[in-house]
């Protein structure tokens, strides 16, 4: 298994990489990295972090649901950390924001094996984009 890293090369010039790295790829803005790590990735799983860590998921979880691609979202979820963003996508169910399927597209977990065996059964849904009339 391949570990890749694509990092947004800073202003200054140089980019520091962890060891196990097997394939670091330095792009030049934080969408070419964000459209390379989709390009290489086979899911995506997000650890408890901070606006940069919400930012990339919403995108990798919103190109999801426009269908842009058909690869597992995953929250690990550490000791409930997530637990305020899933109830605020449920309440989105509720009132009529966000359809059940597409709530569907994120995965979570507490475990990290658990997690991965919802990555591993896995199957994408097709969801029309739009609302018909009939649904409004």
């Amino acid at each position: 298994m391949a570990l890749h890293l694509a990092a947004a090369e800073p202003r200054i010039g140089w980019v520091i990489a962890f060891a196990p790295v097997t394939d670091l790829r330095v792009v030049s803005s934080m969408h070419q990295r964000k459209a390379l790590m989709v390009e290489l990735s086979d899911g995506f799983i997000a650890l408890p972090g901070g606006y940069g860590t919400l930012e990339e998921f919403s995108e990798v979880l919103t190109w999801a649901q426009l269908g842009l691609h058909r690869k597992p979202c995953g929250l690990l979820d550490v000791d409930g950390y997530f637990n305020s963003l899933l109830a605020l996508f449920d309440g989105a169910v509720s009132s009529g924001f966000l359809r059940p399927e597409n709530r569907a597209l994120v995965l979570q977990a507490a475990d990290p094996g658990t997690l991965l065996d919802l990555f591993a059964s896995y199957q994408p849904v097709s969801v029309p984009k739009w609302i018909t009339s009939a649904e409004a």
